[in-house]
């Protein structure tokens, strides 16, 4: 709603102080705020409504340029961030956040097995402890060095992609830190049995629109590969629902045309240029790629890269290490170095009809081994 008053500058200016809840506070709207020339203070406030009214609260200082924290706890309510056998987790390692205080709710209404579940005996009780229970909030947040809290998303928005567990909160923060940036939403999209990936919603500053390049090199230099998007798709505003919250149920798949990169697009022209070209939009489903794009830039990652090197060896009848996919992640650099390769047999990697038709009709090994695999469970 802040966001929409901005639009519009139906701030008043009146405001001196403004307090900002009931979603993921990102750094960018902070900005903007203080834009205003008679706003003195930005609050994040966190609390479940089972907690009234707020549990903490953080004041965001001007500039700061970092991921605004939600704080400290309020007057007469405590927070822990437990790990799963309910043991306090150490500074940095991100926990399940319980509130216990005075604003605790007595549970839901004649509805017993859920506020069992949801309020649970405190074992941290003593003669200061303000509660004799835990509120389980099912939000995950961990403690910064200065001893403010971090909110990280929800636990049941942790991910597992390629058997790495991740949380989309974080990636979500580190996203919004970027200038051009002005909304993001990050989730893992499972559009075909097996195959699932993230993809980053974006919603830009129309005055600063960063490339797919880009936001991929700043994030490079904060979260680890598995952790990057694969997909980028850009929107002009977030879906919500009717009460204004985000509709990740209306967020669109990305379509298979090539994404916006710093690369001019070059279309393939040789004949290895095309069949590389052809394996790279079969793995990374894309209509065109051009022989300068950046298999990695592309949405490409490790496990699309066995795939590749499979597809490639079988249709090339070549023999090199995968390996050689990482050192050149162009189409152009791969093929000079699979011509340097085969200097002594250029017919080899000479397109054929046949082996066309193979590609763009026929199962690869790999797929067939992995439906095998799947059947056998």
């Amino acid at each position: 709603a802040t966001a929409e008053l901005l639009k519009i500058d139906g701030l008043p200016a009146s405001v001196r102080i403004v307090n900002l809840a009931g979603e993921p506070l990102q750094n960018r709207l902070v900005e903007r705020i203080y834009q205003q020339d008679t706003v003195e203070k930005v609050f994040n406030l966190y609390g479940p409504s089972e907690d009234t009214t707020y549990s903490t609260f953080a004041w965001v200082k001007k500039g700061t340029g970092k991921i605004p924290p939600i704080g400290r706890p309020v007057a007469n309510t405590q927070i822990y961030l437990l790990d799963k056998h309910l043991q306090p987790v150490p500074i940095g390692v991100p926990g399940e956040l319980y509130i216990s205080g005075e604003g605790l709710a007595r549970g839901y209404l004649n509805r017993p097995e859920l506020t069992a579940e949801k309020f649970i005996p405190n074992p941290f009780k003593s003669q200061n402890s303000y509660s004799e229970r835990l509120y389980k909030t099912g939000d995950l947040a961990r403690y910064l060095p200065d001893g403010n809290i971090e909110f990280l998303g929800r636990i049941d928005n942790q991910v597992k992609v390629r058997g790495f567990r991740i949380e989309l909160g974080e990636i979500e923060a580190l996203v919004s830190q970027h200038q051009g940036v002005r909304e993001v939403v990050v989730v893992a999209r499972e559009d075909e049995q097996g195959s699932k990936r993230l993809v980053a919603y974006t919603v830009l500053e129309p005055e600063q629109v960063p490339t797919i390049t880009e936001l991929r090199r700043f994030l490079e230099k904060k979260l680890p590969s598995y952790m990057i998007p694969s997909a980028f798709v850009t929107l002009d505003a977030l879906p919500l629902t009717p009460n204004g919250k985000l509709d990740r149920k209306a967020l669109p798949a990305p379509d298979s045309l090539r994404p916006q990169l710093e690369a001019t697009y070059i279309k393939p022209k040789t004949d290895l240029e095309k069949t590389i070209a052809t394996v790279w939009q079969k793995a990374l489903k894309l209509e065109t790629v051009g022989i300068h794009d950046n298999f990695f830039d592309l949405g490409g990652h490790s496990l699309l890269i066995v795939q590749v090197h499979s597809e490639l060896c079988q249709l090339l009848k070549a023999d090199f290490s995968m390996l050689e996919l990482f050192r050149y992640p162009t189409i152009s650099s791969l093929a000079s170095f699979l011509n340097r390769l085969n200097t002594n047999e250029p017919s080899s990697f000479q397109q054929t009809d046949a082996r066309i038709k193979q590609l763009k009709e026929g199962k690869t090994r790999i797929q067939q081994i992995l439906t095998i695999s799947k059947r056998g469970k």
